[in-house]
């Protein structure tokens, strides 16, 4: 389902809010590393929060994630005194790990390894599975 413009106008209002209280209260450096929001993705009903965090050299991220449920309270308090003329109730904040940088790290990894798997010689290692073929589309037969 696709966000509406108002829940994206909400989220985009949370996540600068939050980045900002963030901020504030020391919670972007936790052990050395760095916390970032990504996203703040509202529900439709306008009142629940689920808030991405994005975790750079942090050693242990559940700990983490503890430290800022456990100042929850005092987040949601800084929030409210910021958007309470725009926004009617405050919508409860779920926190979750956003893993996509270490995804996209592993497939990179992923990719170097196979590519240095492969023969030198072979033509697949230099232009890659269509490189073959004399279709440009990559059907079969008459067109």
């Amino acid at each position: 389902m696709q966000e509406s413009k108002r829940q994206k106008q909400v989220g985009a209002l949370l996540l600068q809010e939050l980045s900002d209280i963030f901020q504030r209260l020391g919670l972007s450096m936790i052990d050395g590393g760095l916390v970032s929001l990504t996203t703040v993705k509202v529900t439709p009903d306008l009142l629940e929060a689920r808030v991405h965090l994005s975790f750079f050299q942090v050693k242990d991220i559940p700990a983490a994630l503890k430290k800022i449920e456990e100042r929850a309270w005092e987040i949601k308090r800084e929030l409210a005194t910021r958007v309470k003329h725009q926004l009617r109730r405050i919508p409860t904040l779920d926190w979750f790990h956003d893993d996509t940088l270490e995804h996209a790290d592993r497939m990179e990894e992923l990719f170097r390894r196979i590519k240095a798997e492969r023969p030198a010689g072979s033509p697949e290692a230099s232009a890659g599975p269509e490189a073959g073929s004399d279709n440009p589309d990559g059907k079969e037969g008459p067109q």
